[in-house]
């Protein structure tokens, strides 16, 4: 894959005795937060934060149009999952110069998220293990004495509840493409990968199959409430006490929070049920860097502003309150604001579970270059198999299929495992 690093006609960042002023566009909460605390302490670089779509929701969509047109900012909120989307269109701009001294201040493996074919992009700021998240004084009603450890235990437990009350269920089966990767990175069921000099697409590999068949058989129980993911609808069963948990990453805490906030204090975070309790593994949803896109003309100073933002105490603070990030910065790790009890759930330190859990996390995920594709097209289908109306195994046949179609559109050497 093609990735392309271009330097600025001005001469780059040769900019002594000037004031560099860098635009960044992104989405997540606490952002501009952050940025407002770099500008107070640096005065000879100011960024400019502009607010964008979500970038599933026109964010990628936009940037990439203004890579494409010669006008994109300096720095760009990116998914892991889309990074290679961007290098392989030639929107990212090569940094290792300037980013690669800092490697060892981040975990290996988020580190080589922003990395490809020995270039760098940007700067990690996050990972997202994944928990149950529960009503703690709802289980106890239903007699669920503690939270799954296994998938197996979760089933026994879902059919448990809606046997109780056919109104009410143990989770729910959403839409998010993510959350399904997430539960599939769990399994150790690869969707991409490469040899050689081509990508190697196994969406619908035995691993994979199996991730799919136990939640179709959920489904096809009808032991989950199929609301769309982080919609109204969803929330409101929640507040209602019709959904008694959440398998999602950690960035959901807050959101969650601010949702069902009358339910304050009701809810807990438990380890994510795992397929075997001998060999606990977990899944991933989420992380993303700060990445430089092409032609920014100050790429030593976008890089500064990036690793900052990932390792500053102060930055640090206000991105786990507001967007409830995991910090990728090795340091960030023992930052007092994960140690701290949280009121929603109860008083419960919750981040100690996602600290527990991320050794387990497998770091040989691989993320491909067609992920809007991809995406676009497991997000339909899963909001169709929890209606009923498509069937999880034969969804990924189907989307692996317009996957390896994708990759050789766009002229990759593709082979399918």
């Amino acid at each position: 894959m093609a990735a392309t690093g271009c330097s600025s006609s001005d001469g780059g960042s040769d900019t002594a005795g000037q004031k560099v002023t860098l635009d960044f566009w992104g989405w997540s909460p606490g952002y501009e937060e952050a940025v407002a605390q770099f500008n107070k302490t640096h005065p000879d670089i100011k960024v400019n934060f502009q607010k964008t779509a979500s970038g599933s929701k026109g964010g990628y969509t936009k940037m990439l149009t203004a890579a494409k047109a010669g006008n994109a900012p300096c720095l760009a909120m990116v998914g892991y999952e889309t990074m290679p989307s961007f290098a392989a269109a030639g929107a990212l701009q090569d940094i290792t110069e300037y980013a690669a001294p800092h490697k060892k201040k981040f975990a290996q493996w988020t580190w080589n998220q922003v990395s490809i074919a020995g270039q760098t992009f940007g700067a990690p700021v996050d990972s997202a293990p994944m928990a149950l998240f529960y009503r703690k004084d709802l289980f106890a009603k239903y007699g669920i004495d503690k939270p799954p450890a296994t998938w197996e235990e979760y089933r026994a437990a879902a059919r448990k509840v809606h046997r109780a009350d056919p109104d009410v269920y143990l989770g729910t089966f959403g839409n998010d493409a993510y959350n399904y990767a997430g539960l599939a990175w769990q399994a150790g069921a690869q969707w991409f990968g490469t040899k050689g000099d081509a990508w190697q697409v196994s969406l619908d590999s035995p691993a994979n199959t199996k991730v799919a068949r136990y939640w179709q058989g959920l489904i096809d129980d009808k032991l989950l409430k199929a609301d769309p993911s982080f919609d109204p609808s969803l929330y409101k069963d929640m507040a209602g006490g019709k959904i008694l948990s959440d398998v999602n990453a950690v960035w959901n805490a807050p959101i969650l929070a601010s949702s069902v906030k009358d339910t304050s204090g009701k809810w807990a975070v438990a380890p994510m049920p795992v397929w075997d309790a001998d060999k606990p593994a977990y899944g991933n949803d989420g992380g993303s860097a700060t990445a430089v896109m092409k032609g920014c003309e100050h790429p030593e100073q976008a890089t500064e502003f990036a690793l900052w933002m990932s390792t500053d105490k102060d930055s640090l603070s206000t991105l786990i309150k507001a967007a409830g990030i995991f910090p990728a910065a090795t340091a960030g790790l023992s930052h007092p604001a994960l140690s701290k009890p949280d009121p929603f759930y109860g008083g419960q330190k919750i981040y100690d579970v996602f600290k527990k859990e991320t050794p387990h996390v497998d770091t040989s995920w691989q993320w491909g270059p067609t992920m809007t594709q991809t995406s676009t097209d497991l997000t339909d289908g899963l909001g169709r198999a929890g209606k009923g109306s498509a069937a999880l195994p034969d969804l990924l046949t189907s989307v692996q299929k317009k996957t390896a179609g994708e990759l050789k559109r766009q002229g990759l050497n593709v082979t399918t495992r």
